[in-house]
């Protein structure tokens, strides 16, 4: 069952109980200095630096108190914050139950000749309790060896458990997928998939408060 409130994040997430959200799997703003419009709604994605550290500090907080004891939590952002948030992090969370970065690397979309473009975004992983949370190795999919000559035949048909960069090409623009919530995303759904399978059991509880 899917439940979507809309209103204030922050005001929402006063109302759970403590230790009551067994996964936590977000993507919030992202503070790209743009206004983001999408068909007859639009947000402005560009706060003042400490404006926005301040607002994802708030809420982070708020994630650690309702996240389960056994919980893990998932924050997916671009170049932009990513690194300034995970300072706010390690001091939430604690660093030493900081699971790992997810790079999420893809192509297409937007190309600048000032740079090599930035194709890829990050998920900052965080245990509750680094010695208890929810890990199902087994349920997490398989995906080809890039160089399956190397592996041997065997291994190559099996195919291996991701590791921590993860090639998905991004969501055309014309899917039916691209539009299912209030704003049309690139993301795909198989990230997300593989996320839930691996840091969540049947009957929990997943959040994304964003």
């Amino acid at each position: 069952m899917i439940t979507i409130y809309h209103d204030n994040c922050l005001k929402k997430m006063k109302e759970l109980e403590s230790g009551s959200i067994n996964l936590i799997l977000t993507d919030p703003p992202f503070n790209t200095g743009h206004e983001i419009i999408y068909r007859d709604t639009s947000y402005d994605d560009d706060l003042e630096h400490d404006t926005y550290i301040e607002m994802m500090k708030t809420v982070l907080q708020e994630a650690y108190r309702i996240l389960a004891d056994n919980g893990t939590i998932y924050v997916m952002l671009d170049y932009h914050s990513v690194h300034y948030v995970k300072v706010e992090m390690d001091k939430i969370f604690g660093r030493d139950n900081f699971l790992g970065e997810i790079i999420w690397a893809y192509d297409f979309g937007g190309r600048t000749k000032k740079f090599f473009p930035n194709k890829h975004m990050t998920f900052l992983v965080y245990a509750k309790d680094i010695d208890n949370y929810t890990f199902n190795y087994d349920d997490i999919d398989r995906e080809p060896y890039m160089a399956p000559s190397l592996c041997g035949e065997e291994k190559a048909e099996t195919g291996k458990k991701p590791n921590s960069v993860w090639w998905n090409s991004i969501v055309g623009t014309n899917s039916k997928e691209r539009n299912i919530g209030a704003y049309a995303t690139k993301k795909p759904l198989k990230l997300f998939d593989r996320i839930i399978r691996a840091s969540s059991n049947v009957g929990d509880t997943v959040l994304d408060m964003f």
